[in-house]
């Protein structure tokens, strides 16, 4: 079993502190970058850390919710920072110019940032400034305060920058890749979120390889504290197996056009009948595109679209699914859904529809799971859809490794970053 090692900092000992510059901190909602960033500040002082956060002013955020605002710590320096999103506040008729959305639509933030950033430097003394990408626009900031301070940098990345195809814009493209080779330089440790993304990097980068280094995501244990008793034992929907995709569907990364083939084809064929299975997607993202999807498949009578709901209610609602479903294309296979470790910890059974070949993959089979099809591939999906739902039936799929669980929780993934500060700072 994977145990939290005691930190050797004497309690006499003053905590050291280190400056995070985040974009992604409540009252922000819709991505799952909050609940790092916010699980981190929470448990870093327990390993001798003390966070001091720099983020924008919440007039900035696309999406709003209040149900993480009361999780920060009392007494943890907030700074707000002026920001704004060129796409809300700078646009005439839903239009602004390239350049307030270079390198991305909060670049106002960074002159907005710069002087509040040296002021918490100058009063409070932090050993070290971290930064989280995306937004592109805190590695900026990020870097202009290690300039400026001389303080070593911690760069984040939480997927890769500069992509083939991403970002579509040429000149956005080139100011990614500005931004990432300054980071990787400059930075006294560039870290990721997957294996992958680490080796991707190391050959693009192979002078700086050795200042690369891995921090997974994972899952918060307190947010789970007492939700398995507190879940009815009745089925989410009465009479049917549920599978449930909790999050947002991207027409790209986690393009569900196959899977829904996959189901209008064995619904067709009477291998699966219909009304005793729902799939249910909470809170996908983009409907016009995936209600289309839908309706040319036949498949409306399985499909259940579902809004957000706070975040404990979604975890509840993960426990209580007979199995989960993992999206991930094989353009994303240095990437992992900050959601699967929330998936791990629910130790419901898992269909990944995602490459084998891919880091998603690779953490499925390290956790125990074994039922994996290409997201690309009608065929495959078809297959696995079948066993899978036979063994919920028979009670004998694959649940999770405990050891690998706990190795997974956000209060790990904190002592390796502190680990990782007590050596650069």
């Amino acid at each position: 079993m994977f145990a939290i090692a005691a930190t050797n900092r004497s309690r006499h000992e003053p905590m050291k502190r280190i400056l995070m510059v985040v974009f992604h901190f409540p009252p922000f909602a819709g991505s799952s970058g909050v609940q790092r960033t916010l699980r981190f500040v929470q448990q870093l002082p327990r390993f001798g850390w003390e966070p001091l956060v720099l983020t924008a002013h919440p007039r900035a955020y696309e999406r709003r919710a209040t149900d993480l605002a009361d999780e920060v710590p009392d007494g943890t320096v907030v700074e707000r920072a002026f920001a704004l999103d060129a796409a809300a506040h700078l646009s005439v008729g839903k239009r602004y110019p390239g350049f307030l959305a270079r390198p991305d639509r909060w670049m106002v933030w960074r002159m907005g940032a710069l002087l509040p950033g040296l002021q918490l430097i100058r009063r409070l003394r932090p050993c070290a400034i971290w930064s989280t990408y995306p937004i592109a626009t805190a590695h900026m900031i990020g870097a202009d305060l290690h300039r400026l301070s001389g303080l070593p940098w911690v760069a984040v990345f939480r997927d890769p920058m500069a992509q083939n195809g991403y970002p579509a814009d040429a000149r956005t493209w080139n100011s990614f890749k500005a931004i990432e080779d300054r980071a990787l330089h400059n930075a006294a440790r560039s870290v990721f979120t997957t294996p992958g993304a680490a080796m991707l990097y190391a050959n693009r980068y192979p002078e700086v390889a050795r200042r690369l280094a891995v921090i997974e995501n994972g899952y918060d244990e307190d947010s789970f504290a007492g939700l398995e008793t507190l879940a009815p034992s009745a089925p989410l929907v009465p009479g049917k197996i549920t599978l449930l995709h909790s999050g947002v569907i991207y027409p790209s990364e986690r393009d569900p056009t196959q899977f829904f083939a996959a189901l209008s084809a064995v619904c067709r064929s009477g291998q699966l009948v219909a009304d005793r299975l729902q799939v249910r997607l909470r809170a996908p993202g983009d409907e016009e595109f995936i209600r289309a999807l839908v309706a040319k498949h036949g498949i409306a009578s399985i499909i259940e679209i579902l809004p957000p709901i706070p975040y404990r209610e979604a975890l509840q609602e993960m426990l209580r699914a007979d199995g989960l479903l993992v999206l991930q294309a094989s353009n994303c296979n240095q990437q992992i859904p900050a959601k699967l470790y929330e998936y791990l910890r629910s130790r419901r059974p898992i269909l990944a529809l995602t490459d084998p070949a891919g880091d998603t993959a690779a953490v499925l089979r390290e956790a125990g799971y074994g039922t994996i099809a290409k997201l690309d591939s009608e065929a495959e999906i078809s297959t696995a859809l079948l066993t899978f739902l036979q063994q919920l039936r028979e009670r004998s799929v694959a649940l999770p490794h405990s050891d690998y669980i706990a190795s997974a929780s956000r209060l790990a993934r904190t002592q390796q970053l502190a680990e990782l500060l007590d050596r650069v700072s």
